[in-house]
């Protein structure tokens, strides 16, 4: 891979909490364009992983570069511009109960104020045609169902049209017919937005429909970064293991 291709690099980062290890060297480097799928155990350190991305916690040590600038060197202003690079699609899609549908899609250009308020409206509505969500603006989260407050999220993580869109467990609790809709959507995200795309799962049939690359977390470190398919011939127990789990779900790999 080329320097030029590089969108987030990462190299030797530690952090611990108190005298827990969290992460213990980790080194990885996310291709431009690409989908990288983190997976791991529970409490292999994923979502502490994610946090250092976009610069929610400081490494204890080493470095997370995004286009050649040090997350953690990032301080007010400059930090929450640099912020603006991501779109963040949470579990349960972490919408606030008290807004409508728009609103909620709404929120991150209102709080950036970069745009005029018809601006706003237009991208909202914009935003949930590009999730199937067309003429939903006015109901209230708790009028839709799990899948639907999924995409919501992802409406409102894209936008303002971010360079970098992190997932955390999108397909979580969902049935698997609203699990592969939720992948397709992904899948269109990485080609129509041309966004580079950071998903945290465990669910590993998500994970082979959506995933360029698969790194997996243990222990800390990243001991895998392969395609989806190389990662079904590796003959490392702890890889098989943790696929093991997941059998009867797995998708064949494209």
């Amino acid at each position: 891979m080329t320097e030029a291709t590089v969108k987030i690099r990462i190299r030797d980062l530690h952090r611990a909490f108190g005298t827990k290890v969290v992460l213990d060297g980790v080194d990885l480097d996310v291709e431009a364009g690409s989908s990288t799928v983190i997976i791991g155990g529970s409490g292999s350190g994923k979502s502490v992983f994610l946090k250092h991305v976009i610069g929610l916690l400081t490494p204890d040590r080493g470095s997370v570069e995004v286009d050649g600038v040090t997350v953690h060197q990032l301080r007010g202003t400059d930090l929450t511009r640099f912020r603006r690079k991501f779109g963040m699609a949470f579990q349960e899609g972490a919408l606030f109960d008290s807004m409508t549908v728009a609103d909620n899609v709404a929120f991150p250009l209102r709080r950036l104020g970069s745009i005029g308020r018809d601006e706003v409206d237009d991208r909202v509505r914009e935003c949930l045609a590009l999730v199937h969500l067309d003429g939903v603006g006015d109901k209230m989260p708790a009028e839709l169902s799990g899948g639907m407050r999924r995409r919501v999220g992802f409406a409102r993580a894209i936008a303002h049209r971010p360079e970098i869109l992190l997932f955390d467990e999108p397909t979580t609790g969902l049935d698997p017919v609203t699990k592969a809709s939720i992948d397709e959507l992904i899948i269109d995200f990485r080609e129509s937005l041309q966004s580079t795309l950071v998903i945290i799962s465990h669910d590993m049939g998500s994970v082979f429909r959506t995933a360029d690359k698969v790194a997996m977390l243990y222990e800390g470190r990243i001991i895998v970064h392969a395609t989806p398919r190389e990662l079904l011939t590796l003959e490392d127990p702890r890889i098989s293991e943790f696929l093991r789990r997941d059998l009867e779900t797995w998708a064949t790999p494209p």
